[in-house]
């Protein structure tokens, strides 16, 4: 057998991915849409799905039946851990009826809640947990209210903390009640309890916090304690932005 007649045929392995017909994707291909390894391909191109670099139209195509990627909604309580030797509760207790081998892709702190992505990518998760990964975070938390302008003014310019400046993306007052309010803070950056310090600083120490997004990840409505697969158009972006952080 040739190299040329080795492997699938492209239109079969993006078929199987959940991509259309195999008539709809053979259009894909012949329209010059679809890039094996950064070239285009033609019709009758053959590959190996566990090897390929597939895209569309510069998206990458997740072609590996055995790769795995979750949004969970952690609780609060659990540890951002697969096992603990002290028996606490572990966001690997909540997958553990799961074949494959997860990574839990950054942390949320115990008291914290809300999104964790989980996936047996390594090489994904690697490149999505490097310091240099600067994917948008968006976290939901619950102050002591109102909130005035003064610690708004000074969480937009710049907050000086004993490991260096932070700088929010966004930051807005979602809901004041009574005495307390509820404040939505977008980061860029992971360093450890980075909004509770933040937020601290400036005199609103965290009662709640919930993260709510990760790059093109929304948590939505999802449950606490639920997990759901990501959708290819997530999954595409999350690698996407992974592309530019260091291997």
């Amino acid at each position: 057998m040739t190299s040329d007649d080795a492997g699938i045929r492209l239109q079969k392995v993006l078929a199987s991915a959940g991509i259309g017909s195999r008539r709809a994707c053979e259009e894909l291909i012949a329209a010059g849409r679809v890039t094996v390894d950064g070239r285009v391909a033609e019709l009758g191109r053959r590959v190996d799905p566990a090897s390929a670099i597939i895209a569309i139209d510069g998206d990458r195509v997740i072609v590996r039946d055995d790769l795995v990627y979750l949004a969970l909604n952690k609780p609060r309580g659990v540890l951002s851990a697969m096992s603990d030797s002290r028996g606490r509760p572990t966001v690997g207790d909540l997958v553990a009826d799961r074949p494959q081998r997860l990574f839990h892709v950054g942390r949320l702190d115990s008291d914290s809640e809300g999104l964790l992505l989980l996936t047996n990518d390594g090489e994904l998760a690697h490149r999505l947990m490097h310091p240099s990964f600067g994917v948008l975070k968006t976290y939901l938390a619950t102050v002591p209210g109102p909130v005035g302008r003064e610690a708004t003014r000074r969480l937009r310019a710049g907050v000086e903390l004993e490991d260096g400046p932070v700088h929010v993306d966004s930051f807005r007052i979602v809901q004041t009640q009574g005495k307390q309010a509820i404040v939505e803070v977008v980061l860029h950056e992971g360093r450890k309890h980075i909004v509770r310090r933040l937020l601290d600083e400036v005199g609103h120490p965290v009662a709640r916090l919930v993260r709510t997004r990760i790059g093109p990840v929304n948590l939505g409505g999802q449950r606490v304690g639920t997990l759901r697969p990501l959708t290819r158009a997530e999954v595409a972006e999350l690698h996407r932005l992974a592309e530019s952080a260091p291997a």
